[in-house]
């Protein structure tokens, strides 16, 4: 199977953003879906990539394939905003965020935030979740809704790193959210951004790890929801931003790509302590030039394999994809200027980024139709 790679477009600064008011240099963290005839998309502004008082989500919206954009409504806290997720369920349309802390040198965690759109306007953000979460990922997994959560991120930058947890979530209507097994809460120690979705092997999860006990990603595959976890692999590639996708009977990943070490983050360092390890690693991964990528998901191995860099350098790599036909996909994602200086990943981060959109088209071989 082969893919054909668009032109970007650049929509923030573009149409999306024009005439937007608090726009800042910083535009990064989105999401896109269609719903109601239109193409909705909410990004994270900011003066920067990091914490502050002033990241805003916009939420806009297109009733003419993107070309003209209205804004309908934004969400600012006086503190972070991140991790706009739009998820439909039972015929209206939500969007999740994440609260965080100030402190521009610091990762703090705080709550779960969702709102629905009432037709009109956004109703007012609450609180699903208690201090200390993180959502990555809402959506449908074998009819039942999940939202993928992790917790124990406050200590993951700092000098005393923690174990991390991963959660997997559901709920009835949306806005009450529980853990789908209350025996068994954790899905994953050690892991963060988790990426959950069925294959043809089962229930397939990607999870970034950054430490300190594991380094890398771990793919793993359940029979399904309510059962434990079979076969797993870790790899030493750390798969950040995973957004996992079907083409056919063909899963896909697109996560951001290290140039350096071969991709690798586990750099395989012995014999020091773990919360060493751990700073050197993240250190070293900051200072390297990064790359948004598509990945070929080998549920078999529990590997993936590179197909090809997608545009983006320096800051990049938080993509959203609404699919437009069998094998026709429109991705939005954010980078550092392309066609600028390849920046080390933390000088892009405190540089200006925008947004663009591109057509994925993917050419299905025989063998490779979509499923009945």
């Amino acid at each position: 199977m082969s893919v054909v790679v668009g032109e970007p477009r650049l929509l923030v600064p573009g149409p999306v953003s024009d005439g937007v008011a608090g726009v800042g240099s910083s535009n990064n963290n989105l999401d896109a879906i269609d719903y109601d005839g239109y193409r909705w998309l909410a990004w994270r502004t900011a003066p920067h990539h990091f914490a502050g008082t002033d990241p805003t989500i916009h939420v806009s919206r297109s009733d003419d394939g993107g070309m003209a954009w209205e804004l309908t409504g934004s969400l600012a806290f006086g503190r972070d905003v991140r991790e706009p997720r739009f998820f439909e369920w039972d015929g209206a349309l939500f969007l999740f965020c994440c609260t965080l802390g100030t402190n521009w040198r610091r990762f703090e965690p705080d709550r779960v935030h969702v709102l629905s759109w009432d037709g009109t306007k956004w109703t007012d953000p609450v609180p699903v979740s208690t201090p200390g979460a993180m959502a990555w990922r809402v959506r449908v997994v074998d009819g039942v809704p999940i939202m993928s959560v992790y917790r124990g991120g406050s200590s993951i930058y700092s000098r005393a790193p923690e174990p991390t947890r991963v959660e997997l979530w559901t709920c009835d209507d949306a806005w009450s959210w529980r853990p789908l097994d209350p025996d068994h809460p954790t899905f994953h120690t050690g892991g963060t951004e988790t990426e959950i979705m069925r294959g043809l092997s089962g229930l397939v999860s990607v999870t970034r790890m950054e430490g300190p006990i594991t380094f890398g990603s771990d793919i793993s595959v359940a029979p399904d929801l309510h059962a434990p976890i079979e076969r797993h692999r870790i790899i030493p590639n750390k798969l950040d931003s995973p957004l996992m996708f079907q083409v056919g009977q063909q899963l896909y990943l697109i996560a951001r790509r290290s140039l350096e070490f071969d991709g690798r983050f586990d750099l395989g360092i012995h014999g020091i302590a773990p919360e060493v390890t751990t700073r050197i690693y993240h250190r070293t991964y900051w200072a390297t030039p990064k790359r948004t990528s598509l990945w070929k998901l080998d549920e078999d191995l529990l590997q993936v394999k590179l197909v090809e860099d997608l545009p983006g350098l320096g800051d990049t790599c938080f993509p959203a994809l609404v699919q437009e036909s069998d094998c026709t996909f429109m991705l939005y994602n954010y980078t550092s200027p392309l066609g600028g200086i390849d920046l080390p990943w933390l000088a892009g981060q405190h540089g200006p980024t925008q947004i663009y959109e591109l057509q994925l088209k993917f050419d299905i071989a025989d063998g490779d139709e979509p499923r009945s």
